[in-house]
Order: structure tokens, then sequence, then C-alpha cells
């Protein structure tokens, strides 16, 4: 007993730097795990207001406090004398071993966290991504739901999308029409844009502002090619696509307006031959 309180005696100043930087450490891991809890809260509530998806919210949220809680408990370790250089280069080949066996997973983790960021699309929109057409239907972590307009689902991983162009034909409110009428070489130009003039003007759906625009865009090989550009609202661009294809036809037809088609001229020659 007298050996071991003259211990305590003869090294007490040791004691009391050890018992110093236990309650540090610990000081040090309490408001590490205040600071990682309050971090993730105000990210989780900035991203809320952003309209960010909950599931990437609390996927982000736990990254940002396991890393801050990660740092404290490393500077804990640290403050009682342990060497964490080893600590950290095991972390750092964990980590680096982890991203190349998931590099394709996290690639379409970063991608939907971009996507649901910046909103290039939304539910309900109609786009082409990643190489497929459809109307997007959900928006997840790691891929994005297309049905198509002939009722397939398609499930398109997110980095294939944030790879290519991304077309919303939904965002706006107002789509222009682009048509390409080839009429013969022996009409009436003048007639043919009154022609379509008239074909224009009967559809209500067309919109006045923008105004549709009607020229001549090519001299080809067997038509002249007008270009016929009028304004619709982006939910009628079909059915006005489709009903101005079969009512200019009809009015060519009407109007004895030939719709050519490739055609070859072929000149034959006889000879006569000479004894």
């Amino acid at each position: 007993m007298d050996q071991i309180i003259s211990w305590f005696a003869d090294n007490q100043d040791l004691i009391v730097s050890y018992v110093i930087k236990f309650v540090v450490a610990i000081l040090i891991l309490i408001v590490g795990r205040m600071v990682a809890n309050s971090a993730a809260k105000f990210l989780g509530r900035g991203m809320t207001r952003k309209g960010v998806d909950g599931a990437v919210i609390s996927f982000l949220s736990a990254i940002v406090k396991s890393v801050i809680f990660i740092a404290a408990i490393l500077m804990a370790l640290s403050q009682v004398g342990v060497q964490t250089t080893s600590f950290i280069a095991i972390l750092g080949a964990a980590g680096l071993a982890i991203g190349l066996s998931l590099q394709g997973s996290l690639a379409n983790m970063a991608s939907g966290v971009l996507i649901i960021t910046f909103r290039p699309f939304r539910a309900g929109e109609y786009v082409e991504a990643g190489g497929v057409s459809g109307t997007v239907q959900e928006v997840n972590i790691f891929q994005t739901i297309l049905k198509t307009p002939d009722n397939k689902v398609v499930f398109v991983p997110n980095a294939q999308i944030t790879g290519q162009p991304i077309t919303n034909y939904s965002r706006e409110a107002t789509r222009r029409v682009d048509l390409l009428i080839g009429v013969s070489y022996d009409a009436d130009l003048k007639k043919t844009k009154e022609v379509l003039e008239s074909v224009l003007k009967a559809d209500e759906r067309l919109l006045k502002d923008p105004a549709w625009n009607i020229q001549v865009n090519a001299l080809n090989d067997s038509s002249v090619d007008f270009i016929v550009r009028p304004w619709v609202n982006a939910a009628d661009y079909w059915p006005v696509y489709w009903d101005l294809m079969r009512e200019i036809k009809i009015a060519l037809d009407e109007h004895d307006i030939g719709i050519p088609y490739p055609q070859m001229d072929v000149h034959l020659h006889k000879q006569t031959s000479q004894n």
C-alpha cells in the first residue's frame, strides 16, 4: 500500500497530465458529436427547402454526420497519445477499395444527387434522357424511371442520363411544330403558300404570338420544300402535328398541287448497226 501511495506521489504530474488529456478527449468526442448532429440537421433543412428527395437528404446527412464524428474520434485518440497515422492510412485504403468496387453505383448515386438537386426534369414531364424518351415517373438515387408512349417502363441508370444531353419537352409552355412540305416544280409557289396559310388559319389551336412562319426552304432533286412552323401549347403538340399533316395533304389535293416522290427518268437510245 505504501508503495502504491509512493508511486502516485512520485508520478502525480504525469497522472494529472493523462487525466487532463483524457477529459479533453471526452470533451472532443462530445463536442464532435454535437457538431456532427448540428451539421446534419442544417444540411437536411437546407436541402428540404430546395425540394430535394427525402432519401437523398437522409443519405447525405448520414455521410456528413459520420465524417465529422470520425474526425472527432481521430482527434480524441491523438489527444491521448495514440498514433492516428496508421488509422488514417487504413481508412484511406478501405475507402479506395470500396470506391473501386462500387464505382458504378457511386457514379449513379452522384448523378442521382445532381438530378434531384438541379432538377433538369420532374415527375410527369416528357423527356429524352439517356437515349430513352418517355414520361418521368420517379427519380431515385441510382436510377430514373421513365414510361414510354407505348406503356413500357424503363429503368435508366442516372450516370447514363447525366452523361448525355437531356431534352425536356414539357418544361416550356409552348412548342413549335416543324413541318417540311414538298411540292412539285410545276406548282405555283405563291398559291401553295396561300393554301398552307389557309390550313393554319383554320386551326384555332395555333398561337398568334409567336406568329407562324411559311417559307421556301430548299430546292431538292424532286421537290420544292416549304417549311411550315406554327406555335402551339405544349399539350397540343402531337394532335396539331397529326391534324396539320392530314389537312395540308387534303388542301393540296383540292388545289391540284402535286406532292412529288423520288423518281428517275430513263432514256433509251437505239443504235443502228452498220455492216
